[in-house]
């Protein structure tokens, strides 16, 4: 509690940052996922009072996630009703807790730092690439929508876009069709968001404690009142500002959602959740492994705790009508960036989220989008920054391979599936690697030695094979196991087959203790 108390200055602060970077995505998800607007802020609520409050995470931050906004969608589809919908979100949260308690959090363990740096990066460009279009003032497609083909989504509004397009579509279409107004809004909050970094704001005793992003928000603000003033035509109106509904306590409480436990009996109910429980877990997983290696104290998130804290985040989220939930980089991040120290930050960020719903909407709908983009390609570029690049690349070949790759399969894809890419390919090198590694032969005129360096199985018989059929007629071949490496039974048998029918080639072959029991 002490230490809570103690980075209170850091972490109310950053907790600001995390709410204006929450507020258009809880908003913008829940759109493109086909739900209400408020599903999208009960969700966002939940994820940071709630889940902020069991999470043994210090800076992870939690809320609707980007990823699940099809699966959200479809899944409103396939079970016939929102309520229904909402029975398997409360089941989906018992499912994570059960993988919690048996211990499945271990998964998270086994995800390699290429393919996870890969994924921030991935995250940073996306963010970059989604948010030019809104940078410009043109918001056809929901903030938070992440995918390469947004006409797979669901639009503002909730209208799909009946036109085929894509990510880069998309931004030769903003800057064909840009807003004036927009574009002054969005590039005035960038350049005030840069000179805020430097040094005389960072060490002014009052103004380190202001964040950057709530500068740009207000200015951005006043802004767009002021072209409303002096350049009407400019002004941007509509769709182009955050667009919180205007409802009392009263009436949010009458419009919350519950599932319909009469639907307990349906297997498409059952099938979408494990299906949340599962996609939800790992992007958490992903997520929080993230956010533990861009903590500067480098602590460590008990994982399976993290599992059990997503569970009840998601019982209540369907319980009261919410979207499901998860870990989010994009608001780690920020909260990260910001320089939040403790889980306070992501509570503070879930109490603010009700505060200014209920107490100030008519504020928050005055924010332009076009103010928030600039916030977000500020995350976004310090998720992908040259630096990175630079340090993956010296990292060599089989560290930078699947960190490309994993960018490419994500921007092209989605999340779970790039990584799956990147596991694989980091998979397939490593395994290429204990193929070349695993059999060392020296050679000295005809002699030939050769040795293991590792343990060797079944899985280097192809290369065993290669340097036994590569030695030419009339040598001398020793084979040992000196170092006493398990070779399995397939590599034994491959040797003796080789010693077997060496003689028909004048190969003497001489064999020492091939295999030290184990």
């Amino acid at each position: 509690m002490s230490e809570n108390i103690k980075n209170l200055k850091y972490d109310l602060p950053a907790s600001l940052v995390v709410f204006l970077v929450a507020l258009p995505l809880c908003l913008g998800i829940a759109l493109a996922s086909g739900a209400t607007p408020f599903a999208g802020i009960i969700s966002g609520v939940i994820g940071g009072l709630v889940v902020g409050a069991l999470s043994g995470s210090n800076l992870s931050v939690s809320g609707p996630a980007a990823g699940l906004t099809v699966i959200v969608l479809n899944g409103i589809a396939q079970v016939g009703s929102y309520d229904a919908f909402l029975l398997a979100v409360v089941i989906s949260g018992i499912f994570q807790i059960i993988l919690g308690f048996v211990g499945a959090g271990m998964v998270g363990s086994y995800f390699p730092n290429s393919v996870i740096k890969g994924m921030l990066a991935a995250i940073g460009l996306i963010l970059i690439f989604k948010q030019i279009p809104h940078a410009l003032g043109v918001d056809k497609v929901a903030e938070g929508d992440e995918s390469f083909h947004p006409a797979d989504q669901a639009i503002v509004g909730g209208v799909k876009n009946g036109s085929e397009s894509n990510t880069f579509l998309d931004i030769v279409d903003a800057v064909q069709n840009a807003l004036p107004g927009a574009t002054i809004i969005s590039l005035f909050c960038l350049g005030l968001g840069v000179i805020w970094g430097y040094n005389f704001f960072k060490k002014n005793a009052i103004l380190k404690y202001i964040p950057g992003p709530l500068i740009m928000v207000i200015s951005g603000v006043v802004l767009n009142e002021l072209l409303g003033v002096f350049m009407p035509e400019w002004q941007l109106k509509g769709n182009h500002l955050v667009n919180v509904p205007k409802e009392g306590f009263g009436q949010i409480v009458a419009d919350l959602s519950h599932p319909n436990f009469g639907a307990i009996g349906s297997y498409d109910v059952w099938l979408l959740a494990a299906t949340i429980a599962i996609i939800a877990s790992l992007e958490t997983l992903l997520s929080v492994d993230a956010a533990d290696k861009m903590d500067p104290q480098r602590r460590l998130t008990p994982l399976n705790r993290e599992l059990k804290a997503q569970g009840v985040g998601n019982l209540l989220c369907g319980l009261i009508g919410g979207i499901p939930v998860t870990a989010v980089i994009v608001r780690s991040s920020a909260n990260i960036a910001a320089g939040g120290r403790t889980k306070v930050s992501a509570i503070s960020h879930g109490v603010l989220l009700v505060l200014a719903v209920l107490l100030i909407p008519g504020i928050l709908n005055k924010i332009p989008l076009a103010a928030l983009a600039a916030v977000l390609l500020q995350v976004g570029y310090k998720l992908t920054t040259p630096a990175l690049f630079k340090y993956m690349y010296k990292k060599g070949l089989t560290t930078l391979i699947p960190f490309l790759v994993t960018i490419i399969a994500i921007l092209f894809t989605d999340l779970l599936k790039g990584i799956g890419v990147g596991i694989a390919v980091g998979l397939f090198l490593v395994l290429r690697s204990n193929f070349t590694s695993a059999i060392f032969l020296d050679k000295d005129d005809n002699k030939y030695n050769i040795r293991f360096n590792k343990d060797v199985s079944f899985l280097n018989k192809a290369r065993l094979r290669k340097v036994l059929t590569a030695i030419p007629k009339n040598s001398y071949v020793e084979i040992n196991n000196e170092e006493g490496y398990f070779l399995d039974a397939d590599i034994i048998e491959t040797i003796e087959d080789f010693a077997s029918h060496a003689k028909y080639r004048n190969i003497e072959v001489k064999m020492g203790e091939l295999v030290k029991m184990i």
